[in-house]
């Protein structure tokens, strides 16, 4: 048994193998939400009185977000208005429910405000009937999900006032993130991964607090805070390259601890010098169908929704 690192005095729990560093509860706990914490001001994320709509699923990550959120508004006095859950209820039979109420009893327990909001109501089309609508499997139920899920959580923040949507993509999902566009030579989104905050055409901020952690300790820290999550995985996830990439970038930082951190830096370095050379706010254009921001002439969402519209006669 080693002791920790940084206090001195108690047994770890954790070994940072990147760093070389043992962590006891308490200072690993500590080192993420102080991570969160400085990622948080080193990118300008938040100011003092903005309203926070935090894009809660119910897996491990959002909730922890959650968590590290509530904590820190606490800490400066802030009012439990300021701090609000969305979850996007997506229509995936057997899987979602559970989610729905560990959300609800998890926002309970922090007395943070909630608000959920579902594909069928917002899109007319729900998750498991766009499976079945879809033209060909090249639309792929990720891209049709994500697709949908942003604009979801963009609807649910503006219905409750929000100015900043806080989600809780990590390290791991922005790795991925910057490989799918890169592979699929999309050179201006790689501009978008800059974890500083744009604010788009209608005033709406989004923010990533947790885009410098691990995926592993952000499962190690919800487990060391007794956070209850999902641990089911969507039924539909394996369709996207993205899982491969996640097996590739493991393996990687289990055969050399550290590549990941290492990625990272480099891929911020490319983003942001992609992310100045294109001028305006994201969404310059307006959807010619339903007015909303756009790089086109149709937005994603319309597109998406006007592909399963033939087959569904809506």
């Amino acid at each position: 048994m080693h002791v920790c690192t940084k206090c001195d005095k108690e047994d770890s729990v954790y070994f940072r193998a990147y760093s070389g560093e043992y962590l006891c509860k308490k200072c690993f706990v500590r080192s993420i939400e102080d991570k969160a914490a400085r990622t948080m001001s080193k990118y300008s994320m938040l100011k003092y009185g903005e309203r926070v709509a935090v894009g809660v699923s119910g897996g491990k990550d959002s909730l922890s977000l959650l968590y590290v959120m509530k904590k820190i508004f606490d800490d400066h006095d802030r009012s439990k208005d300021d701090l609000i859950a969305v979850t996007i209820d997506e229509g995936i039979k057997g899987y979602r429910d559970e989610s729905l109420q560990i959300v609800k009893d998890f926002c309970g327990r922090l007395g943070v405000q909630s608000k959920v909001m579902g594909y069928k109501d917002l899109f007319g089309v729900s998750m498991d009937e766009a499976m079945v609508l879809r033209p060909s499997e090249k639309m792929s139920s990720c891209s049709m999900c994500g697709t949908f899920r942003r604009r979801a959580i963009d609807l649910a923040a503006e219905s409750v006032g929000a100015d900043i949507v806080a989600t809780a993509h990590n390290m791991d999902d922005q790795l991925q993130t910057f490989m799918i566009n890169l592979l699929a030579g999309d050179v201006e989104r790689i501009g978008w991964i800059y974890p500083e905050p744009v604010e788009y055409m209608g005033g709406m901020k989004k923010i990533k607090p947790f885009v410098e952690l691990y995926e592993h300790e952000i499962v190690f820290y919800a487990l060391q805070r007794e956070i209850p999550f999902q641990s089911e995985e969507c039924p539909y996830m394996n369709e996207s390259i993205r899982t491969d990439l996640r097996e590739f970038f493991n393996k990687m930082e289990t055969e050399h601890p550290g590549i990941k951190n290492n990625a990272f830096a480099s891929m911020m370095k490319v983003s942001e010098k992609l992310r100045a050379t294109s001028a305006g706010p994201r969404g310059e254009k307006k959807c010619s169908i339903c007015g909303r921001d756009s790089t086109g002439d149709v937005c994603s969402v319309c597109k998406t929704v006007g592909a399963l519209r033939p087959a569904s006669q809506m």
